[in-house]
């Protein structure tokens, strides 16, 4: 795999310069294999590497006070993963992998480099990690005060919309990749709830599901249930600073 994964994301916000791509492509010369299972970083530990997703699925993760996991977000190709640890001594949240990975670690200080050097790169860094932020406001306030099947209808949502934005050929059908644990722990119910909540969407004719994939039968009125709204759209990027030349 060649380039920047992290370019491919950025360019479809803005059209990104030669020597913005190059300082990207630096962010990716070392890749890591990771095993599913494996835990990348993990909470209350220090930690003083960021990395790039290049292919698999990665989740954040806490640890409650009663044992139980709290799933933050599920990351994908193309993401950075750790901003928030470049903050803290010790990671606030824990990065395990969904499934075999590969990532490129790179030192905060790096980080630190590019953003004198690429003023642009740096608005778009905090671009994301605020589109990150709304996200998970929105699960929050979901968590609270929508449905068991608003929650999982959102996360089916989420899900089908960031695997398109790395793979254009995805239409309304996906794998999903995710155990009813997991969407449980990302949505707070039990797989026993998770599970009866796609039985009647399926039964609502919202979905259809197969052999591990999911079919956005009807997206309109899935959406309308989830009360969804796709952080990655509607956008204003024009107070951006503009780039080097």
């Amino acid at each position: 795999m060649s380039g920047s994964c992290f370019a491919e994301v950025l360019s479809e916000l803005v059209d990104l310069t030669p020597p913005e791509r190059a300082a990207l492509e630096r962010l990716e010369e070392r890749q890591r294999h990771v095993r599913r299972g494996a835990v990348l970083q993990r909470e209350n530990e220090a930690c003083g590497e960021l990395f790039i997703l290049r292919k698999g699925l990665i989740m954040s993760y806490v640890l409650l006070d009663d044992g139980s996991r709290q799933i933050l977000r599920f990351l994908f190709p193309g993401d950075m993963l750790g901003v928030s640890s470049a903050m803290y001594r010790e990671a606030p949240e824990t990065l395990c992998a969904l499934s075999d990975c590969v990532v490129c670690p790179f030192d905060r200080s790096v980080l630190s480099d590019l953003m004198v050097e690429h003023p642009r790169l740096a608005g778009m860094i905090l671009v994301y990690s605020q589109i990150e932020r709304v996200a998970l406001t929105d699960r929050l306030a979901a968590l609270g005060r929508t449905s068991a099947k608003a929650r999982v209808a959102a996360l089916l949502l989420e899900l089908r919309n960031r695997l398109r934005a790395i793979d254009k050929s995805i239409a309304n059908a996906f794998a999903l990749g995710l155990t009813q644990e997991e969407i449980g722990d990302a949505t707070g119910l039990t797989a026993v709830h998770v599970n009866r909540m796609l039985r009647q969407l399926e039964e609502e004719g919202l979905i259809a599901r197969e052999a591990g994939r999911v079919t956005l039968v009807d997206e309109r009125a899935l959406a309308r249930a989830a009360n969804y709204v796709n952080r990655y759209e509607g956008l204003d990027l024009g107070w951006l600073p503009k780039p080097r030349s």
